[in-house]
């Protein structure tokens, strides 16, 4: 894909790329819609306290992990047109519920519940996926999240204004918020009525099952089992970040912990009772992959995207403590971060597209992610400042371009699975910003960075080691099993039989 094609809105994949950034940007600046207006809420509302910012902080991101799997297996099944506008208008619901919620337990609920919109972001990889062909889905991908992501710096800059200004008053917050739910419910309706999930004459694959991902070898299996568990791990480590913030009692917290050790346990017998048919049967060559390749990614989303959400979170207050500047121009200085995005993400897929291996990017990004934090260790008050400012943009082109070379090979590892493949990946950098927030809070800020640098080295490796380059990744078409011709094929004769069906009943 080139740069002047974006620009060609009449062309029907132009213009659904164009769509799906936009749903994308969205459901982010409704997701942060809270952050920018915190101070606000804290002087309106009597009762609310910097603690409880905190712990709706951490709340913000509780349901993203375990959404992100559900959503990347609904729009598998169900395709990202109808997934994506779903969710968006129903996540309007607890938006509203936030806005005008009076009591803790309200504002406490809605925003565990406004976490899972952080989902949407799998459903629009799948969609690009369809739309775009190997050879240029890294670009296309990389736009999609690099201009969908920029809805959270929007939401910084626009909510307060409106708060403030717009509506004006101690509620000026509340309405600024809920201005983000009617924009959710807008565009979700637009979505619906605008966009297909293929090109016309293509058939949209489906997995055979999607209750859980399908595997090849029972080796994968086992892999998949392994990987399954931290996922659940991440979400008992909030609960006890939630506990030590004393917004969750003891007892509260360990039910949580038996809760999600069954959740788990499910997940595992659903991995099992979806693959052992599929294994004893046994896969067709053609149709097999390696989960070793899902697991790199994996490391590559939490190496990258944990750490640009946790370094976001901490950079403001870096700087200002640092360099001793006021609290707007650390702010701003912060803010590099979510603008690099515009640009650093496709940068990243065109990468991929362009060269010859889509490996070697992702490791010449892994490693330069990891030389850019163990510079950014050294950061002290007697470097210039501009100076500082200048490795945390390097680093942070790095990062995001990391992330789009990440979702440039997803696509290729298995199409049909796509959607699944996506929402692991990305639920693992959820993992990661709650694993790396969770150590800020126990060690220095040099300290921090040697962590996260050490992170990112450690997934450079791992990918050096197993990742694979990915079957046909610079090709017209992506490639097609016996078994995804075999589903094709039979999703055509299903649409065939229902549309006789309606014709005798018409």
């Amino acid at each position: 894909m080139k740069v002047k094609e974006l620009f060609q809105f009449k062309n029907e994949r132009t213009r659904t790329l164009h769509l799906t950034w936009g749903a994308f940007f969205v459901s982010f600046f409704a997701w942060f819609n809270m952050a920018p207006l915190a101070g606000t809420m804290v002087e309106s509302v009597g009762w609310l306290t910097t603690d409880h910012i905190a712990a709706l902080a951490i709340l913000n991101v509780a349901l993203t992990i375990p959404a992100r799997i559900v959503i990347g297996m609904l729009l598998d099944k169900y395709g990202p047109r109808r997934v994506f506008s779903i969710l968006l208008v129903v996540m309007a619901i607890p938006t509203f519920m936030f806005a005008f919620g009076t009591t803790w337990m309200q504002l406490f609920v809605s925003r565990l519940l406004i976490s899972s919109i952080g989902a949407s972001f799998v459903v629009g990889i799948r969609m690009v996926s369809e739309w775009f062909p190997p050879k240029s889905v890294g670009f296309a991908e990389g736009f999609y999240a690099g201009w969908g992501n920029f809805g959270s710096a929007v939401a910084a800059i626009v909510l307060p204004w409106m708060a403030l200004t717009a509506f004006g008053g101690d509620d000026g917050w509340r309405y600024a918020i809920a201005f983000s739910g009617i924009a959710c419910i807008i565009y979700g309706i637009i979505y619906w009525f605008s966009v297909k999930d293929t090109p016309a004459g293509k058939t949209y694959q489906k997995p055979r099952k999607v209750a859980a991902m399908e595997v090849s070898t029972y080796g994968d299996m086992i892999q998949l089992i392994l990987w399954t568990i931290p996922l659940g791990g991440a979400l008992g480590l909030l609960t006890w970040r939630l506990q030590n913030l004393d917004f969750v009692s003891v007892q509260a917290m360990n039910i949580i912990f038996v809760v999600l050790f069954l959740v788990i346990a499910y997940q595992i017998i659903q991995i099992l009772r979806v693959n052992i048919p599929i294994l004893r049967e046994g896969v067709p060559k053609d149709d097999k992959y390696k989960f070793k390749n899902v697991a790199a990614l994996n490391t590559t989303y939490f190496a990258n995207f944990g750490a640009e959400l946790a370094i976001v979170s901490m950079l403001p207050f870096f700087f200002l403590m640092t360099f001793e500047l006021s609290a707007m121009g650390a702010g701003l200085i912060a803010s590099s971060f979510a603008f690099v995005n515009l640009f650093a993400r496709p940068l990243g897929g065109w990468l991929s597209d362009k060269m010859s291996k889509r490996k070697t990017v992702m490791l010449i990004y892994m490693i330069g992610i990891s030389l850019g934090l163990f510079g950014m260790a050294f950061i002290n008050s007697e470097w210039p400042l501009i100076m500082a400012i200048g490795i945390t943009v390097l680093t942070s082109i790095f990062i995001q371009g990391a992330e789009g070379a990440t979702f440039a090979v997803i696509p290729l590892i298995k199409k049909r699975i796509t959607g699944q493949i996506s929402g692991m990946a990305g639920a693992y950098g959820n993992v990661g910003a709650v694993v790396y927030l969770t150590i800020y809070t126990l060690v220095t800020p040099q300290t921090f960075f040697f962590i996260l640098a050490a992170g990112a080295f450690g997934s450079f490796l791992f990918c050096l080691l197993f990742m694979e380059e990915p079957k046909g990744s610079h090709d017209e078409e992506y490639v097609l099993s016996s078994v995804d011709r075999e589903l094709n094929e039979n999703l055509k004769d299903a649409s065939k039989q229902m549309k006789e069906r309606n014709s005798v009943s018409a």
